[in-house]
């Protein structure tokens, strides 16, 4: 991962509402022969009696089960908006240009769970996506028994014990002030990732150049 300390995020509950801003993680891991496996997943994170988790659920024996199956390490990335940032914004413009944008990487044990959990975890995503409306036809305590059942044979809930988080939130802080304040206004001008980006800068203007 980029590690520069000025990249990075320090304040764990930023990092957490990233996280839940931006659920649907790349869940990566490798089986016993080192070969690489991934899927997407929407992944929740929860505090546990002082442990960080993330839970969610994926179909049963595909490449990647089998793979977290063999092989219980795995790495699950969580991506934002990003954008590409030019050098000819900058005071001084005879510079490489580059890309801002910000990314968590959380490293854990994956555990799979028996069916009891399974209803837990699927009750859990389903009320959480559904704004916790209790009345949704689609959370899980409310779709049919014959679906949940032939459902519930097809996939298999898991938990991940984090043991390691590190974050990248690369938003042009090793700039000076001049450039930071027009590489902003620039980003305005670039459509939907240029200005979610805009506005994750401005919220570290008065932490970056406290005399602005």
């Amino acid at each position: 991962m980029y590690d520069l300390p000025y990249h990075k995020e320090q304040d764990l509950k930023v990092v957490a509402e990233f996280i839940a801003q931006y659920p649907f993680a790349f869940l990566t891991g490798c089986d016993l022969e080192n070969r690489p496996f991934a899927t997407q997943v929407p992944l929740l994170m929860e505090e546990k009696q002082g442990r960080r988790t993330l839970s969610g659920h994926i179909m049963k024996n595909t490449a990647h089960h089998k793979a977290f199956l063999q092989n219980q390490n795995v790495l699950a990335v969580f991506t934002g908006h990003h954008t590409y940032v030019s050098a000819t914004w900058y005071s001084n413009p005879h510079m490489a240009s580059t890309w801002n944008y910000m990314s968590v990487h959380a490293k854990g044990v994956i555990r799979f769970l028996d069916d009891n959990a399974l209803k837990d975890v699927l009750q859990k995503t389903s009320l959480h996506f559904e704004n916790n409306n209790q009345h949704s036809t689609t959370i899980f305590a409310n779709l049919p028994n014959e679906f949940k059942q032939k459902v519930m044979k097809a996939i298999v809930a898991f938990e991940i014990e984090i043991t390691k988080m590190n974050n990248v939130f690369k938003l042009s802080q090793d700039r000076d002030e001049a450039s930071y304040l027009n590489i902003m206004e620039k980003l305005k001008e670039k459509g939907e990732n240029g200005r979610v980006i805009a506005r994750e800068m401005e919220k570290r203007m008065k932490s970056l150049f406290p005399d602005h």
